[in-house]
This record gives structure tokens, sequence and C-alpha cells, in this order.
């Protein structure tokens, strides 16, 4: 009688780990003609996705027999403010993670030519928190992978806090040690912090995060970003939002280790929700050309082995 109590309880909490979003193992690698059950991903469907197209493939792939083609197209007018271009592909709600949960991601993306090489606002992935019907304002991704220039880079988002120092417009200098370079952005309670950018990126290319902030931290590993034209670049990502200074971001490119980003990330504003989600695909501001990305091997796990190769997790 006390074994079958004892088994009759492991099976009880085996099946709340396998109900709680934080401990499910996700995976998709886009080989049907349609989304996998196993992945938890879908296609939003709005005005602003409208602008896209989403196609199960075989001739461009990273792995397996398919991958996933999103393209989208102009669909507001050059001049239009506030009107966005999106082919992104979310988690499904019920998969969602807690906003005070670590989660890692994994995913693999080659850009199609001609690859954008504007000064203009181009997204490839992005991490948020859940916006409430009675939260007020417009809330940036907490983690962003960017184009710009033709060139790769990685924001991070929290809300305002005073600078430490202000470079002048027009001259941005090096931030001091344990400080790094921000765009404040007082108007919305927020600042973007420019974390990790590829090979090719100057000072130029980032001109709008003119100042420094030690509320985040970020431990440069010895690796840029890889380029957008070296083919398929496969991404490792660990997020934990903290608004409070104990978050934490990791991130691997191709099982290179490039950056730590530690401190103030995410926000904390009254009426946000209280999960984590993360979308892919190409999503801009109003342009006037077609713009197509390529996904392949998408994963989600509590675990860092099932989303990085062997031996390559993080020691610290």
């Amino acid at each position: 009688m006390i074994v079958l109590t004892f088994l009759a309880a492991f099976l009880r909490v085996i099946s709340a780990r396998a109900e709680d979003p934080s401990e499910m193992v996700l995976r998709d690698g886009f080989d049907g003609q349609n989304f996998s059950p196993a992945g938890g991903l879908y296609y939003r469907d709005n005005y602003e996705q409208s602008a896209g197209t989403v196609e199960f493939q075989s001739e461009v792939k990273r792995s397996g027999t398919g991958a996933i083609k999103l393209s989208i197209k102009p669909l507001c007018a050059a001049n239009e403010e506030n009107c966005s271009e999106r082919a992104e592909i979310w988690e499904r709600t019920k998969h969602r993670v807690p906003y005070t949960k670590g989660v890692w991601y994994g995913f693999a993306v080659k850009f199609a030519d001609p690859i954008p090489t504007s000064d203009h606002r181009y997204l490839i992935a992005q991490w948020k928190r859940e916006i409430g019907p009675n939260a007020k304002g417009d809330f940036s991704p907490f983690l962003a992978l960017r184009l710009n220039h033709g060139k790769l880079f990685a924001t991070v988002e929290t809300n305002y806090i005073a600078p430490v120092t202000k470079v002048s417009d027009g001259d941005p200098k090096p931030c001091g040690q344990s400080q790094t370079p921000v765009w404040f952005r007082p108007d919305t309670n927020q600042m973007r912090a420019l974390v990790a950018t590829d090979g090719k990126w100057s000072k130029e290319d980032g001109a709008e995060f003119a100042g420094c902030t030690d509320a985040i931290t970020v431990i440069d590993r010895g690796n840029p970003l890889p380029s957008p034209d070296s083919g398929w670049i496969d991404f490792a990502i660990y997020t934990k939002p903290g608004p409070d200074g104990t978050g934490q971001i990791e991130i691997f490119a191709n099982d290179k280790w490039i950056v730590t980003v530690k401190g103030h990330i995410g926000h904390a504003d009254d009426g946000l929700g209280k999960n984590q989600y993360f979308k892919f695909g190409p999503y801009r501001a109003a342009d006037s050309t077609e713009w197509t990305l390529y996904y392949d091997d998408f994963r989600r796990s509590p675990n860092c082995a099932d989303v990085l190769a062997a031996g390559t997790c993080p020691k610290d």
C-alpha cells in the first residue's frame, strides 16, 4: 500500500512537471507541411502579419528535410508612422514561460539575398513580456536580435534608470569599465543597451547609444556575432529577465559564446503580464522592398544541453 501511494504521488509530480511550461522541451525542425505539435509554434494572424508569407519548403535547409521561409512585402505607406510589416512565428500562449524563470532557446537563421543595408528598423527575433489590458505604454522587447546597415547586433531593454554618464551628441566615446552603451528614452520609461555586434560594426552604426549605464553589465566572451552574409547562423540563447537587477542573458552563435549580460533586464511596469514569450521572423518599419529569412532547428528547454552542442554550455 505504501509503495502504491508513493508511486501515485511520483506520477502526480511527473504529470505536473509535464504540464509546467517552464519544464517543457519543445522542438520543431520544420520538416513537414505545418508546425509540429512538439514545437508549440504558430503564425499569428493580424493586420501587420498580412504583409508576410510563411512557406514550409525543402530547397533551403540547415538539417533534416525542410526549413521555414518567412517573407514580408510592403504593406504600409512609406511615410506612415506606427505601421509595421511582419512575418513572425509565435510561441503558443499555453507554452509561455513565467517571467521569473530562466529558459534556453535555440534556432537557426539564414538571410536570403538581398540583405537589407539601409538605416532602418529590422528585427529577426525578439523576447518580450506579456502586456496586460491595463498596461500603459508601448514596451520594447527585453532582448532583440536586430539588423542595421546590413550588420547584426543585439539589444537589451529595461526601465529607465538615470545615467551614469551622458556622452555629448556626435561624440560617442567608449564607456568605462563595468559600463554599457545605452540609448536613454525617459519619455517612455525605457532604455536600450547595445550588448553584442558583428565583426563589421562601427561606432557610427550605433550612434544612438550615446550614453553609459552600470545598471546593465556585459561580459565579452571574445567572439563577435556572425555576419548576416555568413550563411546559416545557429543561435542558443538563455533568457532570465530581472527588472530588479537580477536578470541574466547568455548569447551563443554557431557554438561560440558571444556575451553574458547581467543586471536590470526587462520591464516592471504596472499591468504587465506574468510570462515572457519569444517570436521570430522578419519585422520592420514600413519599407518598399521584399525581405526574406529562412529558419530551422527550433528548440526550447530549461536545460542548456538540450539546446547547445555537447561540452559547450557555460560553466559559470
